[in-house]
């Protein structure tokens, strides 16, 4: 097992490795006279998100879902129409953060931790990053997502390193708060200096 605070990495991926380009869905909101982020609002809300996130539903049966919630603000094929922009964002990968974790992955085991949908390999591939990491959590694919402890034990096994051993990163407060439960080390992303800074031993 590698010395140090640590002896693995379990990093998210939205908002930390792969961030999205609203600007399109933000101007089809404004062409229908709703406010920037309505959409977002309403198809992240966890009983239109969690089926898609648990591998239940398929990324067509949620835009259909974002649809049906959005009809009656805007007509049925503006809803439809929001839908599949926001399902199909552009995204990009952050160059700085990658560049870090395939440092960090040359030293220690690393496992990607997220909330995803099942086109989450298809995704990984056309960001260039199917290696980045030794394994990958999805939710979509075993059932069970942050901040819910099961899914954390499951990436700490794939790791094969006990849960206090491990550098969890993540966005959101609450799955960060849940790692520290378990007793991990666990980073609440903002900018790549946060990841820098734990991974180069600024911190523990």
């Amino acid at each position: 097992m590698p010395s140090g605070p640590f002896g693995a990495v379990l990093c998210d991926l939205d908002n930390v490795i792969r961030f999205y380009d609203m600007a399109p869905l933000a101007e089809l909101e404004r062409a229908a006279g709703l406010p920037e982020g309505t959409t977002a609002q309403v198809a992240y809300a966890p009983e239109v998100d969690l089926p898609l996130l648990l591998g239940k539903i398929t990324t067509a049966e949620w835009v259909d879902s974002v649809a049906a919630a959005l009809t009656g603000r805007v007509s049925r094929k503006q809803a439809g129409e929001l839908g599949t922009a926001l399902a199909g964002a552009p995204f990009r990968a952050d160059a700085e953060v990658v560049a870090l974790l395939r440092r960090a992955r040359a030293r220690l085991p690393l496992v990607l931790v997220t909330n995803a949908t099942l086109e989450l390999e298809r995704d990984l591939a056309a960001m260039g990053l199917a290696d980045l990491a030794h394994h990958v959590v999805s939710s979509a694919r075993v059932g069970v997502a942050k901040p819910g402890r099961e899914i954390y034990e499951i990436a700490a096994a794939r790791a094969g390193v006990p849960a206090h051993r491990c550098l969890f990163v993540d966005d959101r407060l609450e799955n960060v708060e849940a790692a520290v439960a378990l007793g991990m080390t666990a980073v609440h992303y903002r900018e790549p200096a946060d990841l820098d800074a734990v991974l180069s031993g600024s911190r523990p």
